[in-house]
């Protein structure tokens, strides 16, 4: 394995690694997603949280093989690793690095999207000034990439100032959801009528449900967005404490606490909100939670809210830092990216490197979300790389015993071959349906140019990395490399 000047060093707790992949997972998403679905995918209407269960389904058995593997394997980069030990180097990198390029873009599309809900939570304030400042273009970006930096720098100082950020973050963050729950369901569709006309003069029509297959599976594919993350609990796993069993651990706590949440979120605001008025005003306005709410709250309740879904938007960027630079890192440590990459700080253990690197890929985001004037695209590669993410994830637990035996042992959850069957190719099995769903969307979306797709985004970014991975390993093997022991063994801690 390639030195570094230093190492990781394991103080993550299972409080830490759950706030990891906690923060990653619950974003300003869950204020937005499961209302503006109703645009996105005409023709759903009340079929919102079955569609919700739906999606939860590959995501459990893709946290459940991420569970098992990292039991075997708890090193950084846990994606990568898994992926390379268990089926080949190239397709754990090709896919990890998809997943990295998805991520990576997607940290500078959040640091760019919080401007606009500082901005509202100061007009909900009366701060109408300081609104009008945050909404000068120059302004927004310029504060985006200070607060996308500030949090790289939070991953430099070290873990203990990482969970210092994250633990508090993720603890505010459930109890303003808690908020909207329990106000969610104070109300009923009654009252949401009654309240409307008072405000507005105005009513919505009640439809009759149609349910079609095609929409339940199109909604679910992209409802399925909402429970990435919790992967990034893997890529510390070099940095866990007691890995074998609070890794596992984490990644179940963390699927089964933010699924949980989802669920009882969604189901609160559509129990007081009816599904046809939110169908209704899909179509001419971007809608949240606060704002729909809004409408049964007294002002000050509503900028609560408003505050709570910038929080979940913020809470995104530390933990998933972490994860994408611990990818960067894993590579580097493998001889796939240049070794100086797998640096680490001598005093903090941190891998300033990968971070600096995975963050200016964020900074092109920031970037590109401001002059493209469109955010939507960052997100959809980042839900496909997800996607095929989790399909090789869910491979890699089915072919672990045949191809690494050695490590396979290591398996301390699912060690019977029936368990690691059914759920490897249960979740594949599912994570392909969807996937070939969501590529269907994307490719029949009709779009201004052709860079506009994801699909075709995605699959120069493979080209790129087919690329790079080819050279890496021509040069390892002109150097003499054992390339069979180094990719079928862990990085040395």
């Amino acid at each position: 394995m390639n030195q570094t000047s230093s190492h990781l060093s394991r103080k993550l707790g299972l409080l830490g690694l759950l706030s990891t992949g906690v923060c990653s997972m619950i974003g300003a998403s869950i204020y937005v997603v499961p209302f503006m679905i109703q645009r996105n995918v005409p023709g759903i209407g009340p079929f919102v949280l079955p569609a919700f269960l739906f999606a939860a389904v590959p995501a459990l058995f893709a946290a459940i093989s991420y569970a098992a593997l990292s039991s075997s394997m708890p090193r950084a980069g846990g994606s990568y690793l898994y992926a390379s030990r268990s089926l080949h180097p190239y397709l754990g990198f090709i896919a990890s690095f998809c997943q990295w390029f998805g991520l990576s873009t997607v940290i500078g599309v959040i640091s760019y999207l919080v401007i606009p809900f500082i901005r509202d939570l100061f007009f909900g304030l009366g701060w109408d000034s300081g609104a009008v400042f945050l909404d000068v273009g120059v302004n927004r970006v310029l504060l985006s990439l200070m607060l996308l930096w500030f949090f790289a720098g939070v991953n430099m100082l070290g873990l203990t100032v990482y969970q210092r950020t994250v633990i508090p973050l993720m603890l505010v963050m459930f109890g303003l959801g808690a908020i909207v729950i329990i106000l969610g369901l104070s109300f009923d569709h009654t009252d949401f009528r009654v309240a409307l006309q008072s405000a507005t003069g105005k009513t919505y029509s009640t439809l009759e449900p149609q349910f079609e297959w095609n929409t339940f599976l199109a909604a679910a594919a992209l409802l399925f967005s909402s429970f990435i993350g919790f992967d990034a609990i893997a890529q510390a796993g070099g940095e866990a404490v007691n890995p074998r069993k609070n890794l596992p651990r984490a990644i179940a706590l963390a699927i089964l606490v933010v699924g949980g949440f989802y669920f009882l979120f969604t189901y609160a605001v559509y129990h007081a909100v009816p599904w046809e008025f939110v169908a209704q005003e899909a179509q001419a306005s971007d809608l949240t939670a606060a704002g729909l709410l809004s409408f049964l709250l007294p002002d000050w309740i509503a900028v609560i809210i408003l505050f709570g879904a910038g929080l979940a938007l913020l809470n995104d960027l530390p933990a998933m830092i972490l994860s994408v630079s611990r990818l960067v890192f894993s590579w580097a440590e493998d001889g796939i990216f240049p070794a100086f990459l797998s640096r680490t700080h001598p005093v903090r253990n941190t891998p300033i490197p990968a971070i600096i690197l995975s963050t200016s890929i964020s900074t092109v985001g920031v970037l590109g979300s401001h002059f493209a004037g469109d955010f939507f695209l960052g997100i959809d590669i980042m839900v496909t790389a997800m996607m095929i993410n989790f399909l090789f994830i869910c491979l890699s637990l089915f072919f672990l015993k045949q191809r690494n035996p050695d490590l396979a042992k290591n398996l301390h959850l699912l060690p019977r071959r029936y368990q690691q069957v059914f759920i490897s190719l249960g979740g594949s099995a599912i994570l392909l349906l969807f996937l070939i769903v969501h590529l269907q969307k994307d490719l029949q979306s009709s779009l201004d140019a052709w860079y506009f797709h994801s699909t075709y985004i995605l699959l120069i970014v493979l080209s790129l990395a087919s690329v790079l991975f080819y050279f890496r390993w021509r040069k390892m093997k002109t150097k003499g490399i054992d390339l069979k022991s180094r990719f079928s063994t862990l990085p040395e801690e």
